[in-house]
């Protein structure tokens, strides 16, 4: 059975998400408020790069508002999640009574934000492992990592997210995403929202793409007193013991990611806007407050970072630096 998907928020990830998907057969209307990029896909179609290999995808329908859309099968979110909010009165225009939503944005909580929308029933989250930038008006590039390149569950198992897994599933895998369609998907989400909080903020922080980081003495050390925090998190959470799974993947992730500049950076290095530090460090310092564990590292460079976005137009080299 075909299924209409929306992609609300088609910027680098937004984008790279649908190209595997569209590249799998499946029916996607593309959201962003990028009007060039929408309207170069358009009439020209998605240049798609990944692995050195790049082609043209046409087929999707793209439009700059949710509320323009039919009703459809299912709405990925992968707008900030700091937007979740904003778009969402625009969203419920598609969203039918066996919709699916499916977050994959970056962070911890996105799945609480869906659920004053819709019944638990209908909501699935996850991540992509995949390095996205997007180089221009409908050209995107993937640099996803070895092994599960995509990953996500039902917050609460039913008929409706088994059907819509079970298509995103297979649509990824034929558009040569490797897929993990999980009955428990919390472990994977906190390994991909842990490691994301080491590489992004401390990049954001020092400037660097992420091997300068982790080939620097210091900069390792930042990584992994903010990952060990996480971990330690997470285990108090009930989630599990995820450091293995971290540990594991460091040489996977300096292969893959390291001349990566990661999306925290992008945004408050490259392009001066908010980032997703309130979801990532932020979150995990809250957590960990909760509950009673330590998180310095976490907590100073959420701090660091906040008052870096809230201060663009103060800063060196600007107009009142």
């Amino acid at each position: 059975m075909d299924m209409k998907i929306a992609m609300i928020g088609s910027g680098a990830a937004g984008s790279v998400f649908a190209a595997f998907l569209r590249r799998g057969g499946a029916e996607m209307y593309l959201v962003d408020k990028y009007k060039a990029h929408m309207d170069k896909i358009a009439s020209d179609g998605l240049v798609f790069r990944c692995k050195g290999e790049e082609c043209c995808l046409t087929g999707f329908c793209t439009t700059d508002s949710a509320a323009n859309l039919p009703t459809m099968d299912i709405v990925i979110l992968m707008v900030k999640a700091t937007q979740t909010d904003d778009v969402m009165p625009d969203v419920m225009h598609c969203v039918g009574p066996e919709t699916v939503l499916v977050s994959l944005q970056n962070g911890i909580g996105n799945d609480e934000i869906l659920a004053k929308y819709v019944p638990a029933g209908r909501i699935m989250y996850g991540a992509g492992v995949i390095g996205t930038e997007l180089k221009g008006p409908g050209c995107c590039v993937a640099k996803p990592e070895d092994g599960i390149q995509m990953f996500f569950g039902a917050v609460e198992k039913s008929p409706l997210t088994d059907r819509a897994g079970k298509y995103l599933a297979e649509a990824f895998e034929a558009g040569g995403c490797r897929t993990s369609f999980e009955d428990d998907v919390r472990v994977l989400l906190w390994k991909k929202a842990v490691t994301n909080s080491g590489y992004n903020a401390v990049c954001a922080v020092t400037r660097m793409k992420l091997r300068f980081a982790m080939d620097n003495d210091w900069g390792m050390k930042l990584l992994m007193n903010i990952w060990k925090e996480g971990c330690a998190v997470a285990k108090a959470l009930g989630v599990g013991d995820i450091w293995p799974l971290i540990e594991g993947d460091i040489e996977n992730l300096r292969e893959n990611l390291g001349d990566y500049y990661p999306s925290m950076a992008q945004d408050a290095v490259i392009h001066h806007r908010q980032t997703e530090i309130n979801v990532l460090n932020g979150a995990i310092a809250r957590y960990g407050e909760r509950l009673g564990i330590p998180t310095p590292y976490n907590s100073v460079f959420a701090d660091i970072i906040s008052c870096v976005q809230d201060n663009y137009d103060n800063q060196y080299g600007m107009a009142n630096g």
